[in-house]
């Protein structure tokens, strides 16, 4: 059985009620919840949310809300890490073991049926614990400078001062859209930045982090530019 899982807390600080919060038409999970049914992978996709407007609008677009996440897992401080976990236990105490789990951010509306696809296809030929999203950073990070409190600049790894671009190596980050685990991997609560993880690369173009309305503001700028040219 494989399950996707879509965590989603009525607590959003910077963004409020972010995770229902409409984006390009549509709630923002809906999105996410919509790549996960049109992939055909899963047997369920779940919503993990302490909030009932969440949990409506999730059953609206097709998820379904089996539990509501406990309070203690649900402040500002706990990771996804217990969220997913929690999750798999109340499948393996209520229903039955899931083989295969992929977390999919809420926020995560360039989150496509076809990476979801491509990515558990890697999943199994390469027969690891975890594959996650990532993307190359858009400037190498070796050169990256810091203000100082005098309000002057320094550079954080003097050492790149003199190389070119080029010539430095390239790097990447977690492109925060989704992540597969056997259920093994969750219960034992392997890191994800580890030797048990394969890579995803996506392309920046498709990567925007949303924790600022900023951010919103750009990922929304990028979602119609990238559609008005396909």
């Amino acid at each position: 059985m494989k399950i996707a899982v879509i965590p989603a807390r009525g607590g959003s600080k910077r963004i409020p009620r972010k995770n229902i919060e409409l984006f390009c038409g549509k709630p923002i999970i809906a999105w996410s919840i919509e790549a996960a049914l049109a992939s055909g992978l899963f047997d369920h996709v779940v919503v993990s949310t302490d909030d009932a407007e969440i949990g409506a609008v999730a059953k609206k677009y097709g998820a379904e809300v089996p539990f509501i996440r406990p309070a203690n897992l649900s402040d500002d401080f706990v990771g996804t890490s217990a969220v997913i976990k929690h999750a798999v236990e109340w499948f393996i105490n209520n229903h039955s073991r899931p083989e295969y789990v992929c977390e999919i951010y809420a926020t995560a509306p360039f989150v496509r049926d076809s990476d979801l696809i491509n990515s558990f296809r890697i999943f199994n030929e390469q027969v690891v614990d975890i594959v996650f999203s990532v993307t190359k950073y858009a400037f190498p990070i070796q050169r990256a400078v810091r203000i100082t409190e005098q309000g002057r600049v320094e550079m954080c790894q003097p050492k790149h001062m003199a190389e070119r671009s080029q010539d430095l190596e390239e790097l990447y980050h977690d492109a925060g859209q989704f992540y597969w685990f056997t259920t093994d991997a969750i219960l034992k609560r392997l890191s994800v930045f580890s030797v048990h993880s394969v890579p995803y690369v996506l392309p920046r173009y498709r990567v925007q982090d949303i924790d600022t309305l900023e951010d919103w503001v750009q990922a929304e700028l990028m979602y119609k530019a990238l559609n008005d040219n396909v």
